[in-house]
């Protein structure tokens, strides 16, 4: 009896650690709102493929420049305490678009959102390394990653129907997703603050040189393409999706648009069907079938020209796409066990392929339509598809 109480009251403290955890990986998801949104200021200001690319790009530039500091961050003031930091951001990004939508304060918005984003992906990845022990890691990255796409694929519902409703918005139209996102991402500052989380300190505080010393070894480096490569195609299919409708079928954006619903859809059901699947399954047998499905998908974007062929080869990235990051991710931390906030911050420095990749998609896509888009898409599946072969066994 005494047992059983002590197993029961281990669960409610766990649960009561990681449910919090998960609501910061849904406001984690408010970074994907910016294919929508980008699509939707491209309508309203007039601009080309290339000038709106710029805000995805723009966005995941910051990666880039934040994710190492933030690694180095974390050995001094805690994960949980950086995580809570990177919402703060995230909400004042939220509240900057309520005040309108001209090119200046769209800019400054995606720059806040990315920033945020940064230093919450750095720092969220191994606070659950706190909570789970490493052979379940990759199964919880998963569901953390499913927790976050049901946000990216509820953003472009919000945003049509706030730009097509009846319903008082407050003048906000589509942005009114960035409202309703705001107040989520209140509700996760209040809900992380209040949730006490022992984490392991490091031996060491490390500098900007030590953890890019790093890439010197060719795991980590594999690894670390392996992000930009995963990230790429998540943001390029996210913008591009919509415009491949708008291109062929000559449908309008709001219902063009509901494509990267799709996408999220089933990269939400990945995410949540991984999470079980990586339990039995070996991660290398699962990330090569993910792969394999991507690859097929690109092949029918280059032909394709009905919306149910497009629509299946959306889903098809959507559920393979869906859980390379975690496999991705956890294999570089178990990689390197003594260093996880470094690792951790070169793996989302990675995620500077969605700055990458949408600028030559948006350049490739003004030279030869969005089949030049696809082409950019593909190099990084083919990438991935060697990345394959070096995946280790986690024990």
């Amino acid at each position: 009896m005494e047992m059983t109480a002590i197993a029961k009251s281990d669960r409610k403290s766990f649960l009561m650690q990681i449910v919090p955890v998960m609501l910061c990986f849904f406001a984690m998801g408010f970074v994907d709102l910016v294919g929508t949104a980008s699509n939707y200021v491209q309508k309203d200001l007039g601009l080309s493929d290339s000038q709106a690319n710029l805000f995805p790009s723009l966005v995941f530039f910051w990666f880039l420049i934040f994710s190492v500091p933030t690694g180095m961050l974390m050995n001094k003031i805690g994960r949980k305490n950086t995580v809570l930091i990177s919402l703060a951001i995230t909400l004042l990004s939220l509240f900057v678009p309520l005040f309108g939508d001209n090119y200046v304060i769209m800019l400054l918005s995606f720059s806040l959102l990315g920033i945020g984003n940064a230093v919450m992906q750095t720092s969220l990845n191994p606070l659950v390394s706190n909570l789970i022990s490493s052979d379940k890691l990759a199964s919880t990255l998963t569901f953390g990653q499913f927790v976050k796409a049901i946000a990216s694929f509820l953003a472009p519902i919000i945003a049509a129907w706030g730009a097509t409703t009846y319903m008082p918005t407050f003048g906000l139209g589509w942005r009114v997703l960035f409202g309703i996102y705001a107040v989520v991402c209140l509700i996760s500052v209040a809900a992380l603050a209040a949730t006490p989380i022992v984490e392991e300190r490091p031996d060491k505080a490390s500098g900007v040189k030590e953890c890019l010393k790093l890439l010197g070894r060719p795991f980590i480096l594999l690894c670390f393409l392996g992000i930009m490569c995963h990230v790429g195609i998540d943001v390029g299919t996210n913008t591009t999706a919509p415009k491949i409708i708008m291109e062929r079928l000559q449908l309008p954006l709001e219902e063009a648009g509901f494509a990267t619903s799709v996408y999220f859809i089933f990269r939400t059901a990945g995410c949540f069907l991984g999470a079980f699947i990586l339990r039995w399954m070996s991660p290398k047998i699962f990330f090569a079938i993910s792969v394999l499905m991507m690859l097929a998908a690109m092949a029918m974007l280059f032909v394709c020209s009905s919306l149910t062929s497009i629509y299946v080869a959306l889903a098809l990235i959507g559920f393979g796409n869906s859980n390379v990051f975690s496999i991705i991710f956890s294999q570089a931390l178990v990689a390197s066990p003594s260093e996880k906030n470094e690792v951790s911050g070169l793996m989302i420095m990675g995620l500077f392929g969605g700055t990458v990749f949408p600028l030559a998609m948006g350049y490739a896509a003004d030279a030869f339509q969005q089949a030049g888009a696809v082409a950019v898409m593909t190099v990084g599946v083919v990438y991935l598809l060697y990345y394959t072969l070096k995946i280790k066994t986690i024990k």
